[in-house]
């Protein structure tokens, strides 16, 4: 047991060739994904976590790692810096940390917003990746370079969709991404960059951007405002918690084979309007009396369903936290939390 009351986090390791990295720099590390992952690695008493992300460290409401030992919190290091304007500073600390791991959790993630400023994603998403893998690859010291990809790059998921599936996106921000996948899969063959890649479905839990569809719907049930539900609600997602995503990817970063893609992703997809409406019954409330149904958003593919064999048989990992129990901590996390919820912004806020 750590010295938080925690138990670390154990899974099977069906490879045998598990690579233990006791040095990582999470890039995006103040994001949602980010921050988890943050957390995760700090169960490891012999790792050092380096962690970059663009705006000042957010509070303990959203960062879960604020809530552990004093001597834990010591074996991690934040700087704010954004990879469009510091990329030199982000580059020579990253020198100066001589990591053997780094996570790339940096986005632009939204998807309705990147139709009014796709070079804002392009910059970030590809562009400014270009410049630091191209420093990277001439490293010494890397072994791993984890990209936290996304299953948009298909587009439309139906059926059996496999880490095999081509790559056609939907919208700006989705084209981001396959870009940067494309072009790191180029450094990989060309000059062996130990690149590993993660398309993990709809992530939530406990700390999410408030504008998020969960937070913001227990949110607004909790405020007594009506909830805007996009087409009805009708496009189906592979809601995924949090923890179970941060497992998949400590496995990968571990014990993924180098140039693999892994999908992370619950054995069945669900849609919007059922997910709002589970929030609505934890709450007592009918979902008839607090929706509006407004358009759809452009580019809204219409399923994110994708099969998660691969890292299951190769990594041994599973999803563990059930959608009703997902859905409930979030409920309780904005009941314990709603004095400070109430400060923050419940809309998304665009930075270039």
């Amino acid at each position: 047991m750590s010295s938080s009351g925690r138990q670390p986090e154990t899974t099977d390791d069906p490879s045998g060739r598990a690579t233990h990295c006791a040095r990582v720099v999470v890039l995006g590390a103040n994001s949602f994904s980010g921050q988890d992952f943050v957390d995760l690695l700090l169960d490891d008493p012999d790792r050092q976590v380096l962690g970059i992300s663009r705006s000042a460290e957010r509070s303990r409401l959203f960062l879960r790692y604020k809530d552990r030992e004093r001597e834990q919190l010591d074996r991690y290091v934040y700087h704010a810096l954004d990879l469009n304007r510091d990329l030199d500073v982000v580059i020579a600390m990253i020198d100066d940390f001589q990591p053997d791991a780094i996570v790339n959790f940096a986005a632009q993630s939204e998807v309705a917003p990147s139709w009014d400023h796709p070079e804002h994603w392009f910059q970030t998403n590809t562009v400014a990746l270009a410049k630091l893998v191209n420093h990277l690859r001439r490293s010494s010291t890397l072994s791993r370079f984890v990209q936290i990809s996304s299953p948009e790059v298909y587009g439309t998921c139906e059926g059996r969709v496999l880490e095999s599936a081509p790559l056609r996106p939907s919208t700006p921000y989705a084209a981001s991404k396959a870009a940067a996948d494309l072009l790191l899969e180029t450094y990989r063959r060309q000059f062996d960059f130990p690149l590993v890649t993660v398309r993990a479905t709809n992530v939530y839990g406990a700390r999410q951007q408030l504008y998020k569809i969960i937070p913001r719907t227990a949110v607004y049930l909790r405020l007594g405002r009506r909830i805007p539900l996009h087409g009805g609600g009708e496009a189906v997602k592979s809601y995924i918690h949090i923890r179970d995503v941060s497992r998949g990817e400590l496995a990968c970063l571990e014990r993924g084979q180098l140039g693999a893609v892994y999908h992370l992703s619950p054995p069945a997809g669900i849609s919007v309007r059922a997910v709002v409406e589970r929030l609505c019954q934890l709450h007592g409330m009918d979902i008839g009396n607090v929706v509006d149904i407004v358009s759809e958003r452009p580019g809204q593919d219409a399923a994110y369903v994708i099969d998660s064999s691969r890292a299951q048989e190769e990594l041994g990992w599973q999803p563990r936290c059930t959608i009703e129990d997902g859905l409930r901590e979030v409920s309780d996390w904005v009941e314990s939390e709603f004095s400070a919820i109430q400060a923050e912004p419940l809309e998304y806020e665009h930075r270039e």
